[in-house]
């Protein structure tokens, strides 16, 4: 049938103009032998680095390690299909991922396939996971807080957009916990958010997905899942891929929060590819590169200048320790590499100090440069305030009386440390977190029953709307007419909790979790 023929689809008779009917080279190659995710081939002399290949089959992978007879392919889908003797063939293009609006609210693996049911996703436009950092020219100081809703870090340790800062503990401390807390905080900000599983089981990924929908404004957030029982090179892209859909957004002068949980785990499939592929082992069996490959990822998180569109990528990578050791070889290398720590102490846990933030480790090397300058005028010297409690309390269980001012110290501290606590999936309002901070420097919460401090924390978010404070945040200082408007309905939550019954409100245990 002629191609003008009108019974023929305008799409075919498109797609047989642009036919190339020439001779066309193929790049063709042998698997030689495969295993535990890892197939290694022949015969591919033209194969460059994390090019993508493809099998007879369908499957791919990526080429990672180039030896003069072999290419060490790490797959991307199950290996159960790849055999011996395959045929693989070269793409000539690099591992891409599908960037934009269309991703927002999904569920998907690292190759932006969906795995929430909801259909097919139409990007915007597909780039390579791997992506250079923007230069020091292109990048702006950062100066713009991040509001986490949790108050120890906001009054201690404030986060910057465009800071990367490390999340570290003991497994089962709460890590995941306060990184989805505050994407959570994020629900009425600006920021958009890309939270990003890497090996975690099943069911700590749901719960987490659970969360961001139910407290959270989902609608804002991209979830990228590569769990325990996904593929090796999947898992090992998939931070990669992450902090690829969020360069998209920061490109376009918007604000992106990424949570990468965990990075431990990126190591340690990082090591088993490295030794699949027979690449020389150094300390701890991990391959000489695992700095690097960290390192090359988050140095991607940035603010932007004005010139390049004033956007933002700030990081919170999560590492798990061993028994609190922050001295082994991966906690140290991200340490040297990120912004600042939050180290969450697992005895703090255990007591029901939640979060479990260990103040004496935890540092953010931004500071108080990103804080809200409201804020920090509320703080004050809370931190050095809590160091001194800490070390007083650790003297006085050796016994004896101290004497009032130290008992006075005493009492002050341990106020600090319950109003400090906080309920997972309920973030705090800046000026929430404002206004308890005054109530403790000023020294309100010094009269109450230490079990009426949960009492008035719980009780702080609707008394300030009740006195039309809730927003007293937003013009960014505290006048005087405001600050003793505030310290009017401060006193009367107070006081009626002093009169009335010293009952902790009454919350839901937290559930242990990562």
């Amino acid at each position: 049938m002629p191609p003008d023929t009108p019974d023929w689809p305008a799409a075919a008779i498109a797609a047989l103009e642009d036919a190339s009917f020439g001779p066309r080279t193929e790049h063709r190659g042998r698997v030689e032998e495969v295993g535990d995710g890892v197939a290694m081939i022949s015969g591919l002399r033209d194969v460059r680095l994390d090019e993508v290949l493809r099998f007879q089959g369908g499957q791919v992978g990526f080429a990672r390690v180039l030896d003069p007879d072999l290419i060490g392919c790490v797959l991307l889908d199950a290996a159960s299909d790849v055999e011996a003797g395959d045929m693989v063939f070269g793409t000539g293009e690099v591992v891409n991922v599908p960037v934009g609006d269309a991703l927002l609210g999904r569920v998907v693996d690292p190759l932006g396939r969906p795995l929430d049911g909801n259909g097919p996703i139409e990007a915007e436009a597909h780039l390579p996971i791997e992506r250079p950092a923007p230069v020091i020219i292109e990048r702006d100081l950062v100066t713009e807080p991040v509001q986490t809703g949790v108050v120890v870090i906001d009054t201690l340790f404030a986060l910057g957009r465009g800071q990367r800062e490390l999340i570290v503990g003991d497994h089962s401390t709460g890590k995941t916990t306060l990184a989805v807390d505050a994407i959570i905080a994020q629900a009425q900000s600006d920021m958009i958010c890309v939270y990003v599983a890497v090996g975690q089981k099943t069911s700590s990924v749901r719960r987490a997905i659970d969360s961001l929908q139910t407290h959270g404004n989902f609608a804002r957030c991209i979830v990228v899942v590569a769990g325990s029982s996904e593929a090796p090179g999947l898992q090992w892209i998939a931070p990669y891929a992450g902090m690829t859909m969020a360069e998209h957004f920061r490109d376009t002068g918007q604000h992106v929060l990424i949570v990468i949980d965990d990075l431990s785990k990126h190591a340690a499939t990082h090591r088993e590819i490295a030794l699949l592929t027979r690449q020389s082992p150094g300390r701890e069996a991990y391959p000489g590169d695992v700095f690097y490959i960290h390192a090359r990822l988050l140095e991607r998180a940035a603010k932007l200048s004005a010139d390049h569109g004033g956007g933002s990528l700030t990081a919170l990578p999560i590492a798990e320790t061993d028994s609190g050791n922050l001295s082994a070889y991966i906690p140290t290398n991200l340490i040297s590499i990120t912004d600042g720590q939050i180290v969450l102490d697992a005895g703090l846990f255990h007591q029901g100090q939640k979060p479990a933030v260990d103040v004496g480790l935890s540092v953010s090397r931004v500071g108080g440069k990103t804080q809200a300058p409201v804020l920090r005028a509320a703080a004050g010297t809370l931190r050095l305030d809590y160091a001194q409690f800490l070390e007083l309390e650790v003297f006085t269980r050796f016994g004896g009386m101290p004497d009032g001012r130290v008992r006075k110290q005493l009492t002050r501290g341990a106020r600090i440390r319950e109003a400090l606590r906080q309920s997972q999936h309920r973030p705090f309002r800046l000026s929430d977190e404002i206004a308890l901070m005054l109530a403790v420097q000023t020294g309100l919460l010094d009269r109450l029953p230490l079990p009426s401090v949960a009492a008035f924390r719980a009780a702080l978010p609707a008394a300030l709307d009740r006195a039309s404070l809730g927003a007293l945040a937003e013009s960014g200082k505290l006048d005087d007419a405001t600050r003793a408007r505030l310290m009017v309905a401060l006193t009367a939550l107070a006081q009626a909790l002093e009169d009335g019954p010293a009952a902790p409100a009454p919350v839901a245990p937290d559930p242990v979790t990562r």
